[in-house]
């Protein structure tokens, strides 16, 4: 029989990688971005869950709260980033999530960058942003919530 000498237990704190979930909103069928970006994140430590094409806010908001996301990808090519992206936001804090942090990526028209960050949007980044600073910048930025440092 093995016994333990209370003292001598030692705990460490597990961390987990951070979640986030990837998805496509609205009609848009391009994915090859959306792919190559949860690609870039994954090999970066990241866990992340790709929803698939054509999803709906609700949708992309239940599956946020379902997996416990820590923050949201959205690729959008479509044009409908200012209709869509303001109902995810609100579909969030309606589920008290409103901690998740958002980025938005694709063709995304510079006027439209301050109208979505004013939405609720933490960064746009749109094509030709270098894979690791995506994955740096989302790691950096959820670090700082988990210390109680960010501020959106």
């Amino acid at each position: 029989m093995c016994q333990f000498d209370e003292s001598s237990l030692v705990f460490a704190i597990v961390e987990r990688p951070y979640r986030v979930v990837v998805a496509k909103p609205g009609l848009d069928g391009h994915d090859r971005g959306a792919k190559v970006v949860a690609r870039a994140l994954r090999d970066a430590g990241f866990e992340v869950i790709y929803t698939g094409l054509h999803q709906t806010p609700e949708q992309i908001v239940q599956a946020v709260v379902q997996e416990d996301a820590d923050a949201l990808g959205l690729s959008l090519l479509s044009g409908a980033h200012l209709t869509l992206v303001p109902k995810i936001v609100s579909g969030l804090a309606d589920e008290g999530r409103g901690d998740v942090i958002i980025v938005v990526g694709g063709i995304i028209p510079q006027p439209d960058i301050a109208a979505l960050k004013n939405a609720g949007v933490a960064e746009v980044f749109t094509p030709g942003s270098p894979l690791p600073a995506i994955s740096e910048w989302l790691e950096s930025a959820l670090d700082q919530r988990e210390k109680g440092e960010y501020v959106s």
